[in-house]
């Protein structure tokens, strides 16, 4: 069963760190801001969403990365990442639906989070399947940390 692993906010940039709970308007999660805003937020990239299963991956092959350091509102695990693609649904706990709308492009401020500031191991026309993706949001509502995720469509 896929869940929330982790829902990360911060007051603008990367890392986003942990909260337990966030409540999903049609912008994204309140209280979570972005430095650039004109690279980001708009309503077709209310969410970041990544996967945690790709994020142990990279770590396995030596990059400090973690949960929430590439600017992700949302950490999923347990789902088949490359499934994960634009035009695709997810339900988010009890309430809230999104829909895919794009892969997020790397950005050199996650050069950090990655060996030799390499940033691109995370693009999706260099490695399919292991990008960000961005979401815009259907249905509003609240989330928590183990809150189930399900691909609808």
């Amino acid at each position: 069963m896929a869940e929330v692993f982790q829902i990360n906010t911060s007051g603008g940039g990367v890392p986003k760190l942990p909260v337990d709970h966030a409540v999903v308007n049609e912008r994204g999660l309140i209280g979570d801001e972005q430095a650039d805003k004109v690279h980001h937020g708009s309503p077709d990239q209310a969410l970041c969403l990544y996967s945690m299963e790709v994020i142990t991956a990279l770590q396995e092959e030596g990059h400090p990365i973690d949960a929430g350091s590439t600017g992700e509102n949302v950490t999923i695990s347990g789902l088949e990442w490359s499934e994960v693609v634009p035009g695709k649904r997810l339900s988010i706990g009890p309430d809230v639906l999104v829909e895919i709308t794009d892969f997020a492009q790397p950005c050199s401020k996650n050069a950090q989070w990655f060996l030799e500031g390499k940033f691109g191991r995370m693009s999706q026309s260099r490695h399919p399947g292991e990008s960000r993706v961005y979401a815009k949001v259907i249905e509003t509502g609240a989330i928590s940390a183990g809150d189930q995720v399900e691909l609808v469509g």
